[in-house]
């Protein structure tokens, strides 16, 4: 295979500027332990600088899109299987969604579950992850410099120094879900150097085809990994191509380049088809507010707004000052006019591009500026997807795309610098100064905007000072004083957000989810108007309606907020309500399948079958119900949700006259509830526990006040000791007591473990004949009380010393289930 990447062409000896060249490239062969220990100290202090850079971000908080990414994400969190983790998208939402957002990073995903379970959500060990992988980048920046660009090592040290410390880099590092962008650069940086590798073979193409498809599964722009090296073996390669061309024959030298460029190539359309195919047939769906200029109806102002935008993001790169997380909307006024004093910037910022591209075309035969070139490259190509000149994006400035073009900008600079060091010998004191000025300035604009991202409050408070006219960082302000109980503050913001933004739909929802019933119905028929598709503004009209009594347009609301998102299960509940008893069952099967873990579905069928007189059916539910509540080990947990599918259970297994298993579904449920942390212990418990309940006859027990109860039964003094109590009975009731025991030991054998037993005492000073009192000791929650009913195989009287008990029969007792999930006014975020 061809080794022209690599091939010195010769040169005759009277040409100086060959001579340069060569000098510049060419490295000591005996100095290579020198080289190496001058590598480790470049490599120290880089990785050094980008941890204490960042080392106050480590106490941030997750804030804007780590929420929904992370803490939201089933696929993070681990609700959702890891085969589905391959099947959503980022942000947790199947592929195949019309809804979906289309960005494919499975594995980020992967890493934010890993961290998940290492760290759960704790964010400290996140930030550190992140800021860990920073620093790996950055060593990975210096190698680049060395071996790609050719820098020398002092320079290719001052690039990673200014890559590691550069501010614009806070959103991808501080920010979690940045992460996407530095795995990306991980495996950007690392194909580029497999391929470009001095020993290259066959291998070495593959695995830098598999790191850059992985740099793609990372974030979609690492594919433009394999066009830039292929851009780059082309410009090495250029002087054996142009000979070949002259020559009009293709030389044996120039076979390698061809088959590299065919396995990238095919390697490149293979992936892009790939990913073309993970859309599902529908590409992702954005508005107006995401990128205003995309949307506009005139070509030109979309010509020259990108252009504009453009050329912003590279002054971003050399000035990082007003950084913001969020520029969507009126951050970014539309250049409407040739005459907008912006188009000049525009101009300038083109201007010095052309420059940089004729000076490398001019370098392509002599190749002398090979930092530039690869600067340049790195600058424009991975920057491409983000200029909306392929795909439409669904964002105007995004500052965590500028990662791995930074990589470019900072190599140009340091090579601008490499260049006056040496032209220049007596400015070399002014660049010292200079360079530790910049140094020091972005470690500490790096290090302020750092705490900026501390926690949300305090990241939109920063963002509003240099955005004040971007109507979504008031919105999403007004979101968190709503959230913050700050109601009228909330909507202040709100209103601001409408007026820089009239037709903002989830402003109107959200400010009418804080205003009267008159004026929230306006809001939400507004927001509804401005966007016919807006869920929550459908499901909250459907609620007021029904608070209302307006039944007919509620359902119609709810039915059309279903149809909008047909997985919406608050509008499922909440139609459930309004439906006849002939259309619930469908509601009813249609929630068990959206949320097939949540008992409270469970719950609701059992009551509806209950009441339709299916006592079996009804209890199948109530025990999964019962299940699903006890499958979480948390004994820190409310017990509501426990009281609720227990008591159903237990009531619908009393219906059905199964009182052994009402027992030990009580003894399961105290035992559970007590949260011994060993099996041993707790199975000894329960058996001590069982013990005193099964234990009849015996006065001991309560004189001991080992497992005290409330009796209804009236004693002596001379009763509590076993003595007196022998001596005291006469035949009579000795032979009474012996029948009635063996008539308890009858029904205690059929019913094996019977929750109700028969404790039989001496006859009293008020009745003189003893009484059989039915005692219950149930340890459930003192919100369900116990109820004492008359004995089953006794018919004595009840003592008069006592308050008379009503009888409460089994079909009596009341179906008291508190309410379930209360659903609110639903937010738009």
């Amino acid at each position: 295979m061809c080794k022209c990447r690599n091939v010195t062409l010769k040169s005759p000896r009277n040409s100086p500027k060959m001579k340069r060249r060569l000098a510049t490239v060419r490295e000591e062969p005996g100095s290579s332990k020198t080289i190496c220990n001058s590598d480790l100290a470049i490599y120290t202090m880089v990785i050094s600088t980008a941890v204490l850079s960042y080392v106050n971000s480590l106490n941030g908080d997750f804030v804007h899109d780590d929420i929904p990414a992370i803490v939201t994400n089933g696929d993070v969190v681990g609700s959702n299987s890891l085969k589905q983790l391959f099947l959503d998208d980022f942000w947790g939402t199947p592929m195949a969604d019309p809804n979906s957002h289309k960005s494919y990073r499975p594995l980020t995903t992967l890493s934010f579950r890993l961290n998940y379970a290492l760290a759960g959500l704790r964010p400290w060990w996140w930030h550190t992850c992140n800021v860990f992988l920073h620093a790996a980048c950055c060593a990975l920046v210096a190698r680049t410099c060395v071996t790609i660009a050719r820098l020398q090592r002092p320079f290719a040290a001052l690039a990673a120094l200014l890559f590691a410390i550069h501010p614009v880099h806070t959103e991808a590092v501080a920010g979690v879900v940045g992460r996407a962008d530095v795995l990306a650069c991980i495996f950007f940086l690392s194909s580029l150097l497999v391929y470009h590798r001095p020993t290259s073979n066959k291998k070495c193409i593959w695995l830098s085809i598999g790191l850059g498809a992985l740099s793609m599964l990372a974030k979609e722009t690492g594919v433009t990994i394999l066009l830039l090296n292929l851009t780059i073996d082309f410009y090495r390669c250029w002087p054996l191509v142009k000979r070949s061309i002259c020559s009009l024959k293709i030389e044996k030298k120039c076979t390698g380049l061809s088959i590299r460029a065919t396995k990238v190539l095919l390697s490149l359309s293979l992936l892009v088809c790939l990913r073309l195919a993970l859309l599902q047939g529908t590409w992702p769906t954005f508005s107006a507010q995401d990128n205003p200029a995309a949307f506009h109806h005139s070509f030109v102002v979309r010509l020259m707004t990108f252009c504009y935008l453009a050329a912003f993001n590279w002054w971003l790169l050399l000035c990082p000052w007003s950084l913001s997380h969020d520029w969507q909307m009126g951050s970014v006024p539309l250049i409407t006019s040739g005459w907008d004093p912006r188009n000049f910037v525009t101009c300038a910022a083109f201007g010095a591009l052309l420059l940089l591209c004729y000076r490398c075309i001019a370098d392509l035969e002599v190749q002398r500026h090979t930092p530039a070139v690869i600067g340049l490259l790195l600058l424009v190509v991975p920057f491409v997807p983000a200029t909306n000149l392929l795909v439409t994006v669904g964002f105007v400035i995004a500052e965590r795309v500028l990662y791995i073009p930074s990589v470019g900008s900072v190599i140009i600079t340091a090579y601008g610098v490499q260049l006056m060091w040496y032209s220049k010998p007596g400015s070399k004191v002014f660049l010292v100064v200079g360079l530790a000025v910049l140094a020091a300035g972005g470690v500490a604009r790096t290090y302020r905007r750092n705490a900026d991202w501390r926690d949300r409050a305090t990241l939109l408070r920063a963002d509003l000072v240099t955005l004040p006219q971007n109507a979504k960082l008031h919105y999403n302000f007004g979101n968190f004083l709503r959230e913050t109980e700050q109601q009228d503050n909330a909507i202040k913001h709100y209103k601001e957000a409408l007026r820089l933004w009239p037709t903002y739909a989830s402003a109107h929802n959200n400010i009418g989810t804080l205003v009267g019933a008159d004026n929230a119905e306006h809001h939400f028929l507004q927001a509804i108007k401005y966007n016919r598709h807006h869920v929550n503004a459908h499901y909250n009209l459907g609620k007021l309606y029904k608070k209302s009594g307006r039944t007919t347009p509620a359902i119609s609301m709810l039915e059309r907020c279903i149809a909008l998102q047909p997985r919406f299960v608050q509008a499922h509940v909440e139609l459930l309500t309004l439906t006849p008893e002939a259309e619930k069952q469908r509601i009813l099967s249609r929630l068990v399948k959206l949320e097939p873990n949540n008992w409270e579905h469970y719950v609701l069928y059992g009551n509806w079958l209950r009441t339709k007189g299916l006592p079996v059916a009804a209890a199948k539910f109530f025990i999964e119900a019962s299940r699903l509540s006890f499958r979480s080990r948390n004994f820190e947990k409310p017990i509501r949700g426990d009281l609720i599918s227990i008591r159903s259970t237990a009531l619908m297994y009393r219906s059905l006259g199964q009182k052994s298993r009402t027992l030990q579904l009580m003894t399961r449920w105290h035992t559970w509830r007590r949260g011994w942390p060993s099996a041993a212990a707790a199975h000894m418990y329960l058996r001590e526990w069982r013990l005193k309940m099964e234990l009849e006859g015996r006065v001991q027990i309560y004189s001991r006040a080992v497992n005290p109860t409330k009796s209804t039964t009236c004693f002596d003094h001379s009763q509590l000791s076993a003595g007196a109590t022998a001596t005291s009975e006469d035949k009579s009731v000795k032979v009474e007591k012996e029948k009635l025991k063996n008539e308890a030991k009858m029904i205690s054998d059929k019913q094996n473990s019977e929750s109700e037993k028969i404790v039989i005492i001496n006859s009293s000073p008020c009745g003189r004949k003893a009484c059989a009192v039915k005692k219950r000791n149930l340890s459930i929650s003192t919100q369900i009380k116990t109820t004492h009913n008359k004995s089953e195989i006794g018919h004595k009287k009840k003592c008069t010393m006592h308050r008379k008990e009503k009888n409460v029969k089994n079909n009596e007792i009341p179906n008291i289930v508190p309410p379930l999930t209360e659903h609110i006014l639903m937010n738009t975020f």
